[in-house]
């Protein structure tokens, strides 16, 4: 059996997997805010609870937002910021008395999608997550990339390729830097676009939702959003030549970008044609947990 732990910002899940990869078991808990003594505490519990059930031992693999320093071995780049510059992996090795399998929830998500889901059969696998904040995992014949730097897929932090100037200066990122892919491809990134355009302060899924019915305002931030996220995915197949590019995250259920963003996305790829499939998730919110017990 095979445990998955998604460790995120408000909630900690866990899931079991068999041996052929059918979910057997799922609980989760509020994740101890700012608390990362509590937080360990809660992940031991839920492996306990897991492990109890089934009356057996497994593989233990964690999904969490940043990356395990290759210098240091503690944790760094993550958005709960009670996790960084701490030894996260040696400590719930500690706590659970194995070893443990560690990486960036993105990378968790694009090996689920990519041995499961959408992204099953195909060798090089991109899969990006568009939601609160933006981020991706790299996945290559069913292995997930971590990098000499431990930051693979670190695409939302790289500057918005070929901006207009309805692009610059961009929006300050919490990374520190201006302009960073984040903060237009996100669901706040998209929100803070339309209402410095338009003055309506929307969540992305009502931006969506009223572009459908003739708004024209919010058409306008959709075609905008469109043509950030195809010059920001272009710049990946580029780079990586992916076979099929998987989304996931809140705007990743935005139908239209299926359609609309491949048919532009060519103006950018260095090729004369675009073979590259984008597609949507198939495990939703449990891809993060399954890569993770996948690992």
């Amino acid at each position: 059996m095979r445990l998955g732990i998604d460790l995120g910002g408000t909630k900690i899940e866990i899931v079991a997997l068999d041996s052929e990869g059918h979910e057997v078991f799922r609980k989760r808990m509020p994740t101890p805010s700012g608390n990362y003594a509590a937080t360990l505490l809660t992940i031991t519990k839920l492996v306990s609870d897991a492990e109890s059930k089934f009356g057996m031992a497994s593989s233990v693999g964690i999904g969490t937002p940043g990356a395990l320093s290759k210098a240091t071995g503690l944790l760094k780049n993550s958005n709960s910021t009670c996790l960084n510059g701490r030894p996260i992996l040696k400590d719930l090795e500690a706590h659970l008395d194995r070893e443990v399998k560690i990486a960036n929830d993105a990378n968790c998500f694009a090996l689920s999608e990519a041995i499961d889901g959408a992204a099953s059969g195909y060798d090089i696998v991109f899969g990006a997550i568009i939601g609160t904040g933006t981020g991706a995992g790299i996945v290559v014949n069913g292995r997930a990339l971590t990098g000499v730097n431990g930051i693979s897929g670190e695409w939302g932090h790289n500057p918005l390729p070929w901006p207009g100037s309805s692009d610059l200066p961009g929006l300050p990122c919490y990374c520190g830097k201006n302009g960073c892919i984040e903060t237009f491809l996100s669901g706040p990134g998209m929100s803070a676009w339309h209402l410095k355009e338009f003055g309506d302060s929307l969540p992305p899924e009502e931006i969506a939702a009223r572009a459908e019915t003739g708004d024209e305002g919010c058409e306008a931030s959709m075609k905008n959003y469109e043509r950030r996220l195809a010059k920001s995915l272009a710049h990946v197949i580029n780079i990586l030549d992916p076979d099929v590019i998987v989304l996931g995250g809140g705007l990743s259920n935005i139908e239209r970008l299926y359609a609309n963003v491949p048919a532009i996305w060519g103006n950018w790829v260095f090729s004369d044609r675009v073979d590259t499939q984008l597609v949507k998730h198939h495990h939703g919110d449990s891809s993060g947990v399954r890569g993770a017990a996948w690992l």
